[in-house]
């Protein structure tokens, strides 16, 4: 066959399998018989094996797994991929409808898209010039693990866009997910293999798309449905988010055919009680609707809180629920010395997984549902995540034993003492929870927050696990956080199922972590209340760590976020004296965050201001980069629109800056970016 005719046939058969593809995936509508389609697939195969030109990135035999990867890289997302809200009443639906209002200044009934939330793993796809390039997990929201090999695999996903509409760039969001039908089958395998079983489809979809082996993903029945997108969003002709998600299904991508739009809260309910009882019959997994506002104009006005939307939010299906016999009641310490009552139960399958161990909050909620020994009770995930203790079923609770002595059942009592370090159990009247008042001396609370500080949101000290934590705790090596930094290969190699070369890679991850930011320094302290984004805005309101010392109640009061509560924890925090002295041991050991200084005096010249980063820097990362923005106010974005404020462009910038000067956006280069910043800091 001339490689004419051939080239002509191979691409007839790339749109002739895509398209089949669509109709099997997509649309649930099988066009051809499977014997059909594999002669179709074999003969493109053969094509390509013949004439290696004709073999392209977007051909559907590129889904056939490959070289197994050494690790997942990680991939930085171009719009961060946030998390939503959660809703378990009708009276929280009610409440966010009222939010809403109130902030679209709207007495109307609010239009809303409303679709299934499907429980499977959140997905990022990005398509340049409409070929699939890359795909990441959500990760952190802002970074997560590249499993493009894996997507690739996926018969349902689009390996080139269908259709016209869509822009150089764009990222496509939605979930990775194993029908109820595919997880069975895949588990029957397992069986006959004798080879571990699956929990649940969810389980089983995230563990299918780690594999470090594509051509094991490649076997695993996993499908796909897009419900959003991220960056190259605002170069779409779309106004309402019905229209992007028939926007997306033109494009080739499966779509919740369940998706439709509703008015007001009652339309909300109504959906949510239509989809709850379809649920059994669905063939997939859901764990509740997700709810948005229809129009995007509206989406944007309404903006974000922290580190999800205000335009929409997740309505949960209540829990899963099941009975089993509290075995025992026991006390664990945490981070921040709270004594938690637990559960220790016989084990229960609930919501997919199987349960031992359930929380009891606090003392005063163990004496309000009178939990005790050997009760049988209801036990649910709250959330499908925390498993706790609902209720007693009173009626399988024996009054007497066998002999009609003294009740089998007494009533739980709180320890005066910490079960790890025998300190005194205290609770202040403002609280509900007991704490242990040993502090660092307890090994409890110093394990929890040396495992804290060495997270990787954190100070990121990679090979610093839970285990190696408790075991150089017992081993008395570690007593604060700065004496991370004293730990030499030599002090390592003596621990158990340690060698020098684990010790060695230990040492270097801890040397590395000394350059972080002031942020993360803040959040890796573990101050009760204060998470990552207030660590943020602390950064950004101080600049410089002295300031925040130095800073009283009043003035902690004035950073945006920070309340009564969070001051006082701050304060409380900030006024010990072992803090004081952990905090200036890290300084000593070389602890620094060199790009927070720049930005102290200069905090708000980009406030209000979208900029976007392209190419290579001279001297400044990416990351440096972008944190130096956020510090001074302004937003990193990944795409260009008319609303940019400034595109830093370095070497090798590429489409973002051809984008800027065809809208006229202001460029500049590393140099003008810190002359802003030297320039804000005289004023």
């Amino acid at each position: 066959m001339a490689a004419v005719v051939a080239a002509e046939r191979a691409a007839q058969l790339r749109t002739e399998i895509e398209r089949h593809n669509h109709a099997y995936y997509g649309l649930d509508n099988p066009s051809i018989p499977d014997a059909e389609y594999d002669k179709l697939f074999r003969e493109l195969q053969d094509l390509e094996q013949q004439y290696p030109e004709l073999l392209m990135p977007d051909s559907p035999t590129q889904r056939v797994g490959g070289t197994p990867l050494k690790e997942f890289p990680p991939r930085r997302h171009g719009v961060p991929m946030l998390s939503l809200n959660n809703a378990f009443a009708a009276e929280e639906v009610e409440a966010f409808d009222q939010r809403v209002r109130d902030g679209l200044e709207s007495i109307a009934a609010i239009e809303y898209a409303v679709e299934p939330k499907f429980d499977g793993l959140a997905i990022s796809l990005t398509y340049e010039n409409g070929i699939f390039t890359s795909g990441a997990t959500r990760g952190d929201g802002a970074t997560g693990e590249e499993v493009t090999p894996n997507l690739r695999t996926l018969r349902c996903l689009p390996l080139r866009l269908r259709g016209e509409g869509w822009p150089a760039l764009i990222e496509v969001r939605g979930e990775v997910l194993m029908f109820k039908a595919d997880f069975a089958a895949l588990n029957e395998r397992q069986r006959a293999r004798a080879d571990k079983e699956f929990a649940n489809p969810r389980n089983a979809a995230a563990g299918s798309l780690r594999q470090l082996d594509s051509k094991i993903t490649a076997g695993r029945p996993l499908s796909f449905f897009a419900y959003g997108v991220g960056a190259g969003a605002e170069q779409l002709a779309v106004k309402t988010h019905a229209e992007l998600m028939d926007l997306l299904a033109a494009w080739g991508f499966p779509v919740a055919v369940e998706r439709r739009v509703v008015n007001g809260a009652k339309g909300l309910l109504g959906y949510f009680a239509e989809i709850g009882a379809k649920r059994p019959d669905l063939p997939y997994d859901i764990d509740g609707v997700v709810y948005k506002v229809n129009k995007l104009a509206a989406q944007a006005r309404l903006g974000f809180v922290s580190r999800a939307p205000r335009f929409a939010i997740a309505h949960k299906f209540p829990a899963e629920e099941a009975l089993t016999e509290v075995l025992g009641i026991d006390v664990q310490v945490g981070r921040t010395g709270a004594i938690t009552p637990v559960a220790r139960l016989k084990p229960v399958f609930v919501g997919g997984v199987t349960v031992t161990n359930a929380t009891l909050h606090n003392e005063d909620e163990v004496r309000r549902k009178d939990v005790r020994l050997g009760d049988t009770v209801i036990v649910r995930r709250a959330g499908d995540v925390i498993p706790e203790v609902v209720s007693v079923v009173f009626e399988k609770r024996p009054a007497r034993d066998l002999f009609g002595g003294e009740p089998l059942h007494l009533p739980f009592v709180m320890p005066t003492r910490c079960p790890e370090c025998d300190s005194l159990i205290a609770k202040s009247e403002d609280e509900a929870i007991a704490r242990c008042t040993g502090g660092l001396f307890c090994p409890a609370q110093r394990k929890q927050a040396l495992i804290h500080f060495a997270a990787r949101r954190a100070m990121d000290i990679e090979g610093l696990g839970d285990k190696l934590v408790e075991q150089l705790v017992d081993a008395g090596l570690l007593h604060t956080p700065a004496d991370i930094y004293g730990l030499t290969v030599e002090t390592l190699v003596g621990l158990e199922r340690m060698g020098e070369k684990s010790a060695q890679n230990l040492v270097d991850a801890i040397e590395k972590s000394k350059a972080t930011t002031l942020a993360r320094f803040i959040f890796a302290l573990g101050i009760r209340n204060v998470g990552e984004a207030t660590a943020r805005d602390l950064a950004r309101h101080f600049g410089r760590l002295d300031a925040l010392l130095a800073a009283d109640g009043e003035a902690l009061q004035r950073v945006p976020e920070v309340g009564p509560v969070v001051a006082a924890s701050l304060s409380a925090f900030l006024a010990e004296t072992h803090n004081q002295q952990v905090i200036t041991a890290l300084r000593a050991a070389g602890v620094n965050w060199s790009d927070a200084d720049p930005v102290a005096a200069t905090a708000q010249i980009f406030t209000g201001q979208t900029l976007v980063l392209t190419g290579t820097l001279p001297t400044l990362k990416r990351d440096a980069a972008k944190a130096m923005i956020e510090a001074a106010g302004g937003k990193v974005a990944g795409s260009v629109s008319k609303k940019t404020a400034y595109v830093v462009a370095g070497e090798e910038a590429g489409s973002k800056l051809e984008k800027a000067r065809e809208l006229g956006v202001p460029v500049i280069d590393e140099n003008e970016l810190l002359a802003m910043f030297e320039q804000g800091e005289k004023q």
